[in-house]
């Protein structure tokens, strides 16, 4: 799932409603030296840290890759930023 995993988090961040270039040049540089568990968790740490609102798609799009890499923690809280009724 190597390279699919890595194309998937690039996709999540395409998709994400992070706009800090710093913060999305900072996930791309983490996936492209080998670390996507460290540029998944960058990811989500910036979704949560921004209170940024997330669609339910969206999140469910989080949840297998935070599964493939075991960190759940990465993703506990970000289901706080769905909107109720999504």
């Amino acid at each position: 799932m190597s390279g699919h995993l890595e194309a998937e988090i690039l996709a999540l961040l395409k998709a994400s409603p992070i706009t800090r270039e710093s913060v999305r040049r900072d996930v791309v540089e983490l996936v492209h030296a080998g670390e996507p568990g460290l540029a998944f968790e960058c990811l989500c740490s910036w979704l949560y840290e921004d209170e940024l609102p997330l669609t339910r798609k969206y999140y469910e799009r989080l949840l297998p890759v935070a599964e493939f890499l075991d960190v759940p923690h990465a993703i506990k809280k970000l289901i706080e930023l769905v909107p109720a009724g999504e």
